[in-house]
């Protein structure tokens, strides 16, 4: 008998009603709509054992039933995406692990998302509840970037990822200020602290049990004045660990974003 506890539930959350870009898991790109470019991608990590797609507009459920995707049609009442991952998941009891995929990345690339579910042997003495990924900063301007978040983190002494050429992290802090301050460096000069300027990607695999707790608790002080969810799980006391991959995939927040894509050699290759 296979042992779902080890195994993985992937759900890719995915709204109509975004404020800054209405209708975005549907637009095309390269002849698909994103939301089949994200699932598609996800279809190819080996270690994801189910791949739900969960929504609250049935345009999107529809679309998703044309090219083959299961779907779980979720309550309209959700404040988060964190919220309707958690609704699905009570649907899957017998997975212990879930993974939270953004709808938003169509050149999501699998390989991280391996680095992150091959973590959980690496990190297993340390009992995770949730685990993450980030990546260096590449610019003084990004690293400025009120949008872009930072993790500021602590190495796992003796514990790198799974090609031994990262270091494993636990999460102290996020923000959206430019954290952490080099008080004894100049300004103009980056990386700040090349051991420490991380950005965080939205990419969360929980524990079931930390993934419940997490939705029964109200939003958290330090979660309110930075508008980062993860910050609750911190104040609550839940263990939040990092892997960190070489870059960035490139995401879509506005139609701005996408006009700038059409030309681009990550969508060219989506066509072949």
């Amino acid at each position: 008998m296979t042992n779902t506890t080890s195994e993985v539930l992937a759900v890719i959350p995915a709204r109509y009603a975004s404020t800054r870009f209405p209708g975005k898991p549907l637009v095309e790109i390269a002849g698909k709509p994103m939301i089949q470019h994200v699932w598609e991608r996800v279809q190819l990590v080996s270690s994801v054992s189910k791949v739900i797609i969960a929504t609250d507009d049935e345009r999107i459920q529809t679309a998703a039933l044309n090219f083959g995707a299961e779907v779980c049609m979720t309550s309209p009442e959700h404040p988060s995406g964190t919220d309707r991952l958690w609704e699905v998941s009570q649907a899957y009891s017998n997975f212990d692990w879930i993974l939270n995929v953004q709808g938003d990345e169509p050149f999501l690339e699998p390989e991280h998302l391996e680095t992150v579910l091959q973590s959980r042997s690496i990190l297993l003495n340390q009992k995770p509840d949730i685990i993450t990924v980030v990546t260096p900063f590449d610019s003084h301007e990004n690293w400025q970037n009120s949008n872009m978040v930072k993790a500021v983190l602590a190495p796992v002494q003796n514990q790198t990822s799974q090609d031994n050429k990262q270091p494993v992290y636990r999460a102290l802090y996020f923000s959206r200020a430019p954290i952490p301050y080099n008080r004894d460096g100049q300004a103009e000069h980056f990386p700040v602290a090349p051991q420490h300027a991380f950005r965080h990607l939205g990419l969360y695999l929980y524990r079931r049990s930390a993934l419940e707790r997490f939705v029964s608790l109200p939003p958290s002080t330090l979660e309110n004045l930075e508008k980062l969810e993860q910050l609750r799980a911190l104040e609550a006391g839940l263990s939040i660990f990092a892997v960190s991959v070489s870059h960035a995939p490139v995401g879509i927040d506005t139609p701005d974003d996408l006009l700038r894509l059409e030309d681009h050699a990550l969508t060219k290759d989506l066509r072949q």
